[in-house]
């Protein structure tokens, strides 16, 4: 029995690129004045909802709470609370915005297991539709998104200005 898999092969610069230094959170966090530039989509209870500078697929949105925290375990039942809710507004906005198929929704705790911020928990949502990994990215190391980050920024911002 097979499975599928998928190649993100556009992430490499993500990988050997130059790591911001200290947490990438914590710093959206205190740039208020920035939510646009850091594509900051929502705030509210604790809670952020942003883009992911380097998404898997259109629609990569990751959820995160306000207070430093590596570990679910280490956040206020509160906190386990508000950050499954942001990822449940942000689920009805990408199923809104984007109709896809499928949706992979997880967190990665730790460097080996993947988080690229391993000190702040956060939730990634990616919209998932049948086929969204083409011979492109497997053969041409290529990932074709079908529009700008500015350009999922703006459709997924006006449904949620519809849900809050």
């Amino acid at each position: 029995m097979g499975f599928d898999q998928m190649y993100t092969p556009w992430r490499l610069n993500y990988i050997q690129g130059e790591k911001e230094q200290g947490c990438l959170f914590c710093r959206v966090w205190r740039e208020t004045e920035k939510d646009d530039e850091n594509h900051v989509l929502w705030r509210g209870n604790g809670m952020l909802i942003m883009l992911n500078r380097f998404p898997y697929n259109s629609g990569h949105l990751m959820a995160a709470p306000e207070r430093h925290a590596a570990r679910l375990e280490d956040l206020t039942p509160e906190e386990r609370m508000g950050l499954m809710e942001a990822t449940v507004l942000a689920e009805r906005a990408l199923f809104e915005a984007y109709r896809p198929e499928g949706m992979n929704i997880g967190l990665n705790i730790g460097a080996c297991a993947g988080a690229g911020v391993p000190g702040h928990v956060h939730m990634h949502l990616v919209p998932r539709w049948t086929g969204d990994t083409s011979s492109m990215a497997v053969i041409g190391e290529t990932k074709v998104l079908p529009e700008t980050l500015d350009g999922t920024y703006g459709r997924v911002a006006k449904v949620l200005e519809t849900l809050t």
